[in-house]
């Protein structure tokens, strides 16, 4: 009942205001009813997106590529709401992505949510994601699963992001594009596709080139992306994924204070140059998924192996400088059962089983020189997970739908730098997730209401000792998270809608902070508890002119209920790093000659960027502008672009360093700038 009334006081009565208050949300759709046209797979079973009783969004192989830069995820997920994603031009540390909160606490790699590439996990065990290896430029489309997950995926599953790569089932073609721009921007590729007797294929090579706009920002990486889909016969297939990254420099100008920012936004932080901050990534990843479909069942099997070399120089002396040599691989199955239920009925169960093995080694820095060895250990996670997804169809407007997964975890250290004493050590986690949805269709539109659950361990990074010694924190706890979700998703001919309104309740969420002694280096502490209350609204409409527009907006209220820290009572405080309010509007036109324009206005209200609410950060509103033409002759076509970020060159921050020592909460983002290019493509059958 507490839960409930929170719901309709917090969350039920912003939402009523929201509707008049806030200009309608849209998302570019075809005509269809999207509802039952859309497919997704991110549930792990595929279902019209009218069928699932979670929020969740589809984004499409225009909106990813046409006229992008494709530098970062968030320009392709900016509509998505509840999705809040900075960073784009620091590569040294990832992109921030977080959902719904999850993933906030983040100032390196992605924590809290699940990415998935082509079927196969970017998310290591421990609950670290990258998204340094997507390519976006073979990027089919993505899907967005907003809110906990552990019932489908286990550890760190307070959302999903799965990639898909374009399919090579067209006719073939071979693609070339370029684009340059300010701040040394420069980027060239590649692309094939189509097939070869019964199988298809697609193959993506790229190369990005980024000095930024800050100093010390310098970044070289090269793309290879492959996938070949082999039909072993007309019920079995096999999809094998190839995937190399090669960032031989990512610098990090690191962050400032406000008055640095303020008197030189473009500068770096003196010591992440004295120290020559930054990364240096090479990975490789092969996944294969294994697909078999009769009549009684379907089953697939996914096994995957990636391999990462990974060095990383921090703004400071005593074990300033990491070299981490990384072995993933895993392997998954599920059955779905077919005709031996009734139609009513679905049934799925699986199993997964995933193995991170890392030596972790750390060296003095001394000024960017690699110095005596200060740390040495191997660190493995292993997780296994069993998992049961139903659904029960109780009439032709009601269905039901529940989960439940198992989970083990086990952590190991092997202390290897035995000079200090031995650090070796071992920790193990256990959980059961839940998850119920109801879906009850209501004339066009679905109106559902769904619980879920996470939970979300460490990762070996977030283990680190405060003390600097070597082994685990066994202090620190997992976070869970209770998610209790409404929501109604309806659309009409060309004009689609949805919101959504959700509470959360955590326990003992993992928060940064930052010692003196170690700048730029995170660790970890447990906070007590937290409630997560928001508003996700989504409408979409395309006109037969050619005008469309796409937008999104969400509402949140993220506050720690008991959190005391070294001393300090930080309860009723606002989570830092995240905006109260955020949105995104979209004007796209496009012409039967060819030409098309997207007008798109980014907004981010007030933040904290530390767990006192003393540092407030201000709102912003950057507008981006897109232009393209298409020229098509013989089997040739050519396709400019031309782009403009920051149209009114609005002041404001590429990422916020949460809880940063010294204040260095800011990285400032570039002013306006432009960029423009060209993609030509060739197909015979044109």
């Amino acid at each position: 009942m507490t839960i409930f009334y929170r719901c309709v006081k917090r969350v039920l009565f912003p939402a009523i205001a929201t509707a008049f208050l806030i200009p309608p949300v849209f998302a570019q759709v075809p005509a269809e009813d999207i509802l039952d046209e859309i497919v997704v797979s991110a549930t792990r079973r595929e279902t019209s997106v009218r069928d699932v009783a979670r929020s969740i969004s589809v984004v499409g192989k225009e909106r990813i590529q046409r006229g992008t830069q494709q530098l970062g995820l968030d320009e392709a997920l900016a509509a998505v709401p509840g999705l809040y994603i900075q960073n784009r031009y620091n590569f040294s540390g990832d992109l921030r992505v977080s959902m719904r909160g999850f993933g906030a606490r983040s100032s390196f790699g992605i924590r809290g949510i699940r990415v998935f590439v082509d079927g196969i996990p970017e998310t290591l065990p421990d609950g670290q994601s990258g998204v340094d290896s997507i390519d976006l430029g073979s990027a089919g489309h993505i899907e967005v699963l907003r809110g906990p997950a552990s019932s489908l995926y286990g550890n760190a599953a307070g959302g999903v992001i799965s990639v898909t790569s374009e399919l090579g089932d067209v006719e073939p073609f071979v693609e070339g594009r370029v684009s340059g721009g300010e701040y040394g921007y420069l980027q060239y590729g590649l692309k094939t596709a189509g097939k070869l007797n019964t199988a298809d294929y697609l193959v993506n090579i790229s190369r990005t080139e980024l000095d930024g706009y800050r100093d010390f920002a310098e970044f070289r990486g090269t793309q290879v992306n492959g996938r070949l889909g082999i039909p072993l016969n007309e019920n079995d297939r096999l999809m094998v994924a190839l995937n190399i990254a090669d960032q031989p420099k990512s610098q990090d100008p690191g962050g400032i204070n406000a008055a640095q920012a303020a008197l030189d936004p473009s500068s770096a932080r003196l010591q992440n140059v004295q120290f020559d901050a930054g990364e240096n990534v090479a990975q490789q990843r092969l996944g294969l998924v294994y697909e078999r479909e009769r009549d009684h069942g379907t089953l697939t099997i996914r096994n995957h192996y990636v391999w990462r070399d990974f060095e990383n120089k921090l703004p400071f002396n005593g074990g300033g400088a990491v070299d981490l040599d990384r072995f993933f691989y895993g392997f998954g199955a599920q059955y779905s059962l077919g005709n031996q239920l009734p139609e009513n009925i679905g049934l799925s169960f699986g199993i997964d089983f995933d193995r991170q093995d890392d030596d972790r080694r750390r060296f003095d820095n001394n000024d960017g020189t690699l110095g005596g060895l200060t740390f040495d250990q191997n660190e493995t996670v292993d997780s296994t997970g069993l998992y049961v997804q139903a659904e029960y169809q109780l009439s032709d407007a009601w269905t039901l739908s529940a989960g439940l997964r198992y989970d083990e975890l086990s952590y190991d250290v092997a202390d290897r730098f035995i000079t200090d004493g031995d650090d070796s050590g071992a920790l193990d986690f256990d959980q059961v997730s839940p998850s119920v949805g109801l879906n009850y269709r209501l004339n066009d539109g679905v109106l559902f209401a769904s619980y879920s659950s996470s939970f979300e361990t460490p990762t070996t990074t977030e283990l680190a000792n405060p003390d600097a010694s070597g082994g685990f924190n066994a202090a620190l706890q997992p976070q869970q998270a209770d998610n209790f979700e409404v929501g109604f998703k309806n659309s009409v001919g060309s004009l689609y809608y949805e919101i959504a309104l959700f509470t959360i309740d955590l326990e003992d969420e993992l928060i940064p902070f930052e010692l003196a002694a170690f700048p730029g280096r995170d660790f970890f502490a447990n906070a007590g508890s937290s409630t997560r209350d928001g508003i996700e609204t989504a409408i979409s409409w395309a006109h037969e002119s050619g005008f469309s527009v796409d937008a999104s907006f969400t509402w949140s209220d993220f506050e720690f209920d008991n959190f005391v820290d070294d001393g300090n009572d930080f309860s009723g405080n606002k989570l830092p790093g995240l905006p109260e309010r955020f949105g995104y509007l979209g004007v796209t036109y496009t012409a039967a000659s060819g030409f098309s324009g997207t007008l798109e206005t980014i907004y981010s209200g007030d933040l904290y960027a530390n767990n006192a609410n003393s540092a407030e950060v201000s709102a912003y509103t950057v507008v981006n502008l897109r232009l393209n033409h298409e020229f098509e002759t013989g089997q040739w076509l050519v396709q400019p672009f031309i782009g403009i970020n920051n149209l009114f060159d609005e002041d404001y921050n590429n990422n916020i360093r949460i809880n940063a020592f010294g204040a260095r909460f800011f990285e400032p983002a570039p002013p306006l700038n432009f960029y423009a290019g060209v993609v030509v493509n060739f197909q015979e059958s044109r």
